[in-house]
């Protein structure tokens, strides 16, 4: 198995970090800029926004396709359509972890206090992943998809916390912990304001080497738990975060290059992602290092798409910008509602009606949550948000 890809685990999504400012004009989080009067008043949609709303709507695709997989028949023609679609979708983790990058270092470069930095990260960050592992690890043995015994077994609870493994999903919130830990470290690095392009390419030798290093020396049970696996991303995403004023010039700039580029990282990436998902051999390293490329070139593709898409006058972008404030309930909540409408009524039928079925299934654990988180973030529900969600 690629050692990318923990055992049941698809990535998933975001890490909402601070209050992000809105492009192509940065400027101080809403909370450290306005008066203590202003910040109980929403905060403006941005294409940061726009961003979490497109890759939280790939996650809930790429987990309700990952099901219709299980109710299809391999080798057909949709399994196979279906299974090209899911492999499609795995850039969700590495481009969170990309933003997280680029907005923590956007917003500490402005200020850094590191007693309120911490803090702030505690209940934003340690707190959900902790209140969400537990109700996960209750869920599973409550739907009888585990012993109860799990939940008395020091082992399985010391595994569910150290490796994100409560729910296949939440090592997620476990890598954007690390993050928070790491980016403070690389603030000297960011105030030399790197070159994106220089650091691309010296990101992709660090994050071989960490590789290697893991693979003769670490040798880490589940790597794709911890940020060592994301630090292309997270150095790229520090780059432009250092650079956020100058990141559209630059994508004009070198779109011309990075597209074809992401184009040629897929072509390279599809072959291995498919087989790995048919069960036929795939070469650890091949199969790493390809989705390190596609991924990362994803994310930052996303980023000039998002400022695109904010910057047009398509109804749409608001749609998106709207799921992206509430993408981090949306995470939290569709696993549990997808397992429980599978439950209730697993996909049957022929393919189409499979693939219908499904998909109907992630639009309503897509609007679901986004609605409800939406709604508890409104006047006195909001403590209750803060208390879920750290929010």
């Amino acid at each position: 198995m690629p050692e990318s890809v923990p055992p049941s685990s698809i990535p998933a999504v975001p890490a909402q970090s601070e209050s992000a400012p809105s492009l192509p004009s940065p400027s101080l989080p809403a909370e450290q800029a306005a008066p203590p009067s202003e910040a109980k008043r929403a905060a403006p949609l941005t294409s940061i926004d726009v961003f979490r709303g497109l890759t939280i709507i790939e996650v809930v695709l790429h987990h309700a396709s990952g099901m219709a997989l299980r109710h299809l028949t391999p080798g057909s023609q949709m399994h196979e359509l279906v299974a090209l679609i899911n492999r499609t979708l795995h850039f969700a983790v590495p481009a969170f972890v990309f933003l997280s990058a680029v907005v923590l270092t956007r917003s500490l470069l402005k200020r850094f206090a590191p007693g309120r930095y911490f803090s702030r990260r505690l209940t934003r960050g340690a707190w959900p992943y902790l209140l969400w592992s537990g109700l996960y690890m209750l869920w599973y043995v409550w739907t009888g998809q585990r012993p109860a015994s799990t939940l008395t077994d020091p082992d399985k609870v010391t595994l569910y916390l150290l490796y994100g493994k409560a729910s296949y999903h939440l090592y997620f919130l476990l890598v954007a912990l690390q993050v928070y830990v790491l980016i403070p470290l690389l603030l000297p690095l960011a105030r030399l304001k790197p070159s994106i392009s220089l650091t691309l390419l010296v990101g992709a030798a660090v994050q071989m080497g960490a590789y290697f290093l893991n693979r003769s020396e670490l040798q880490l049970p589940f790597p794709a738990s911890t940020v060592l696996w994301y630090l292309l991303p997270v150095l790229v995403g520090m780059a432009v975060g250092a650079r956020l004023d100058e990141f559209p010039a630059w994508w004009r700039r070198r779109r011309v290059v990075i597209l074809p580029l992401l184009l040629a990282s897929f072509a390279w990436y599809l072959p291995a992602a498919m087989s790995f998902v048919r069960g036929t051999p795939v070469a650890p390293l091949e199969y790493n290092a390809a989705t390190w490329a596609f991924t990362t070139l994803m994310a930052v593709t996303l980023l000039g798409l998002a400022q695109w898409l904010q910057g047009s006058r398509l109804r749409l972008r608001r749609g998106l910008a709207v799921l992206g404030t509430v993408s981090l309930q949306i995470y939290l909540l569709h696993p549990a509602l997808l397992q429980w409408l599978e439950r209730r009524h697993a996909p049957a039928g022929t393919s189409l009606d499979v693939a219908l079925l499904s998909a109907a299934y992630a639009l309503t654990a897509l609007l679901l949550p986004a609605l409800l988180g939406r709604l508890l973030l409104k006047g006195p529900l909001g403590r209750v948000s803060t208390l879920l969600f750290g929010r």
